[in-house]
């Protein structure tokens, strides 16, 4: 009954959270001892306000001894702009100390001129410790008055004045909060084979501006022994809160001294639990969220079921009047009239035009398909946790990788369908393999092109770029040649009816069941499937949040697959009722045009939520770049359910119907 469907759907999606917020299995903790330092790494500066990413030290920050340098990136952190690097902030386990001097920094005018830019641009610098983020602590109001405390990645780099929005005060002192739960094994089964220790469960931020004042010469070697004597900062309590702020002075030198605290202080949080308040943070539409994929997936499932009742039973009072044996003549001829699909099934099957190229949109569309529900498996169980940095892409690309054999495989089979036996393989199996990711390599590469003249950390290395070309080339390219092998060497597929010779002329067409506005009409219900969820892709992307929940992911790929297959069966069900029998690419471009307005609908996110700040040429072509590649990938994976379930459903009802 319908109180029991509620209670599944309840328990389904439950299910679906737990194990969408599962912990990346096969991570160790790691276990400190008391005095032992810390590596607390700095990683880019980035905002809300621009797609663009930028190396901590393009700002002339502190530097450890000796210089900073990267540290060791996977292929999956390199494509998405991360730079991880030493820094001068030292730390010890369970050693709490106040006013540390980091260094004394000259400034001339044009790095002053350069922290007001990024200072205006609202960026945040990103720092790491074991493998935690840095985040700052805030209170949020929501509308009814109520004080909610989020975090926020990152520390600002300056706070704006008071009297003045374009004035700034430099962040140069920064406290360090670092959480932890001790490991007591004393008296437990595990005295004898694991070690006490300390596991680090929070890393957060603080910064601040103070302008310290020091008496005599200023002498750096102090900086190294830490025996710097500062007025307006004191070992035992911290910086002088009535002090002045470090106010940014513009085309100006500035002497600035850089000071940071390090306080331990410990939690309660299991080791396994402190990735939840990153998980956690900054969603304030969780009740959107919830509500809206809820309710999505009950209208479309409900409304997906009457749209296949309806079909199921108008399709079965056809066939059965059609086939009736016992009506004469006259009343089988009145029949076909009357539904003009089964006038068309001598050109049905004729195929079409560019055959062989919808030939290989179908094989990439196998493998972006597979590529996405396979990515998604593996996001469900826990293997591509936020924890694990870079593990989806790498696991994008991977899966990319492996599902170039069954790509090749059904293109050949199409082909050979289309064309007949030897006619067109090499070509068709070089194309599969090279327009998809052709199109999705040459993007990136001139967007990588531009953001090396803005000196972006997302300026993809020369190395990484032989990299992809190697798992293309090395990789891809020959698993599509097996599966195309494979498919041209099995027979070719038969048709349930014969295709004319002549082919028959179409009738003229009312407005609305021409192409343009059934393929437009047909996008919207894909579209209106996914466009909730997009909102929190969206800003996981472009506002730096993470994204956790792949069950809810996963939840509506499978709906709008579902939505796909039924709005391309519905509309090429009135195509061929209408005579019209030129249904194979239509079907493609019914559930692929969603992607359309996938791209539309990302230009509004990017008006309404973005703001560019100073809207650059280059900022504005990464995001419609990258969003032109989604949506391109968004329209092959549509564009091959709708057709694949097109074809299924006119192999169907065309093998049903008794033909003289």
């Amino acid at each position: 009954d319908m109180a029991m469907a509620r209670k599944c759907i309840f328990v389904f999606l439950l299910a679906l959270e737990r194990i969408g917020a599962f912990y990346l299995p096969g991570v160790a903790p790691r276990k400190y001892v008391h005095g032992e330092q810390l590596m607390i790494k700095v990683n880019t500066l980035t905002s809300d306000l621009t797609p663009l990413q930028f190396d901590y030290y393009n700002i002339p920050f502190c530097e450890p001894k000796g210089g900073e340098h990267a540290l060791a990136e996977n292929l999956g952190e390199v494509l998405a702009g991360e730079r991880t690097e030493t820094s001068a902030y030292q730390a010890h386990t369970n050693v709490t100390h106040m006013c540390k001097v980091a260094c004394r920094k000259k400034w001339i005018p044009e790095y002053v001129d350069e922290y007001r830019d990024f200072a205006g641009a609202h960026f945040r610098a990103n720092m790491r410790l074991d493998n935690l983020p840095g985040a700052e602590l805030q209170v949020f109001r929501d509308q009814d008055g109520g004080e909610f405390v989020s975090y926020k990645l990152g520390y600002p780099l300056a706070e704006v004045s008071g009297y003045n929005a374009s004035n700034y005060y430099i962040n140069n002192h920064l406290q360090i909060t670092i959480r932890y739960h001790d490991v007591q094994t004393a008296g437990t089964r595990l005295e004898k084979i694991e070690e006490p220790g300390v596991l680090i469960v929070g890393f957060e931020l603080k910064a601040a501006s103070v302008d310290h004042e020091y008496s005599g010469e200023w002498n750096d070697a102090c900086v190294e022994g830490q025996t710097c004597e500062l007025f307006t900062c004191d070992s035992a309590v911290g910086i002088d809160r009535n002090a002045q702020k470090l106010l940014l002075k513009a085309h100006q030198e500035m002497d600035i001294i850089f000071t940071y605290d390090v306080i331990w202080k410990h939690s309660d949080v299991k080791w396994a639990s402190r990735w939840d308040v990153y998980l956690q943070m900054q969603w304030q539409d969780d009740e959107i969220h919830w509500f809206g994929i809820v309710n999505s997936s009950v209208i479309l499932l409900f409304l997906s079921g009457m749209v296949a009742m309806i079909m199921l039973r108008i399709l079965r009072k056809d066939l059965y009047r059609y086939n009736q044996l016992e009506q004469s003549e006259e009343a089988r001829e009145e029949a076909r009239e009357e539904t003009g699909w089964k006038l068309v099934f001598g050109d049905v099957f004729r195929p079409p035009k560019r055959a062989s190229l919808l030939a290989v949109f179908i094989g990439s569309g196998v493998q972006v398909l597979g590529m996405s529900l396979f990515t998604m498996i593996f996001a469900v169980f826990g293997f591509l946790s936020p924890s694990n940095r870079g593990s989806l892409l790498i696991a994008l690309i991977l899966m990319f990788v492996c599902m170039g054999a069954p790509a090749g495989y059904v293109s050949a089979v199409f082909c050979k369908m289309f064309k007949g036996a030897g006619t067109d393989r090499l070509r068709n199996t070089l194309l599969t393999a090279t327009v998809f990711p052709g199109v999705v390599f040459a993007c990136f590469f001139v967007l990588n092109l531009l953001i090396w003249g803005d000196k972006s950390t997302g300026a993809v290395p020369f190395t990484t770029l032989l990299a992809l070309l190697l798992f293309w080339f090395g990789l891809s390219l020959p698993l599509v040649f097996f599966g195309s092998w494979l498919g041209f060497r099995r027979p070719a597929v038969e048709h349930p009816v014969r295709t004319n010779a002549i082919p028959r002329q179409i009738p003229e067409q009312v407005w609305y069941m021409k192409a343009a506005p059934s393929v437009l009409m047909g996008g919207v219900l894909p579209f209106g499937v996914v466009f909730v969820e997009l909102f929190f892709i969206l800003s996981s992307i472009w506002q730096h949040r993470f994204y956790y929940l792949f069950g809810f992911m996963l939840l509506v790929l499978i709906i709008l697959i579902i939505t796909c297959a039924e709005i391309a069966i519905v509309m090429c069900y009135f195509q061929l009722c209408s005579e019209d029998y030129h249904w194979w690419w239509r079907s493609y471009f019914t559930s692929g045009t969603s992607a359309v307005y996938l791209f539309f609908y990302a230009a509004y996110y990017l008006l309404t939520r973005v703001h560019i700040a100073k809207a650059t040429i280059v900022s504005g072509a990464l995001f419609f770049g990258y969003m032109f590649v989604i949506s391109y990938a968004f329209f092959v994976l549509t564009g091959f359910v709708g057709f694949i379930s097109c074809f299924w459903f006119v192999r169907t009802i065309y093998g049903s119907i008794k033909v003289d």
